[in-house]
């Protein structure tokens, strides 16, 4: 029997695009979102005992991954993208049933006019607007198994840029979204399969474009500018507006 998925809640993030959102939840610890639930689950109860958590589950779906089709192996972006892996051995967006599942931590839950109750969470991997599906607390003693093996998923771990952002750039980021930014551009956004110096790319961040270049480990902003959605899928902007 099939079952309906409801979307209980909404992600509320600095990401408009896919581009540049990091690759799995908590590897930017100081990025801030909110999940702001649809009107029908807006029931304070609903969230009774959550507040005794520190990091809690998001399960969501790839809004814009979805597809009538998939196939059995994908191309891990940190393989180089040119590398075969089975579909299930991978987080890949590209699935039989797009979703995803983000472990992040509760800062709070709070409460406005315009959202009623919502969360306040740090680490997520979502574009702002993501429907999420359910929300379940994160259990240390069942869910941490610090002796895990990670496969080849463990070539990615401590990857990292060396980020130059002039002061004069940087003074035009707000400066509660610094670090968050930083952080962001350390986790090297481009694919992997592309390494032209030469080359702009853009991240959408709040309402901002950062445009930078990469060469060898060295990632330099070149430029901040206001953000007007205007850029290819793969962050390079489109002819006549780098």
């Amino acid at each position: 029997m099939d079952i309906s998925m409801k979307t209980i809640a909404r992600i509320h993030s600095d990401f408009p695009e896919k581009f540049g959102i990091p690759r799995q939840s908590g590897l930017v610890e100081v990025l801030e979102a909110s999940v702001v639930f649809e009107p029908e689950y807006r029931n304070p109860a609903a969230l009774c005992g959550l507040e005794g958590y520190s990091h809690i589950w998001l399960l969501w779906q790839f809004s814009q991954a979805v597809r009538d089709t998939w196939s059995p192996t994908v191309h891990p972006p940190r393989l180089g993208g040119n590398r075969h892996m089975g579909v299930f051995a991978t987080r890949s967006p590209f699935r039989p049933n797009p979703l995803g599942l983000s472990s992040v931590r509760l800062l709070g839950i709070e409460k406005n006019t315009q959202w009623g109750v919502f969360l306040r969470v740090a680490g997520a991997d979502l574009m702002d607007g993501t429907p999420i599906y359910d929300i379940k607390p994160y259990l240390p003693y069942t869910d941490s198994h610090p002796e895990a093996s990670g496969g080849f998923g463990e070539a990615s771990a401590g990857y990292g840029l060396e980020v130059v952002f002039a002061e004069e750039l940087l003074a035009q980021v707000p400066a509660a979204k610094r670090e968050a930014l930083r952080g962001i551009l350390a986790q090297d956004p481009r694919p992997s399969y592309q390494n032209d110096p030469e080359r702009i790319y853009g991240v959408a961040f709040g309402r901002q474009n950062i445009r930078f270049r990469v060469s060898g480990s060295v990632l330099t902003v070149c430029e901040v500018q206001e953000y007007t959605g205007a850029r290819e899928k793969d962050g390079r902007f489109k002819p006549g507006e780098g």
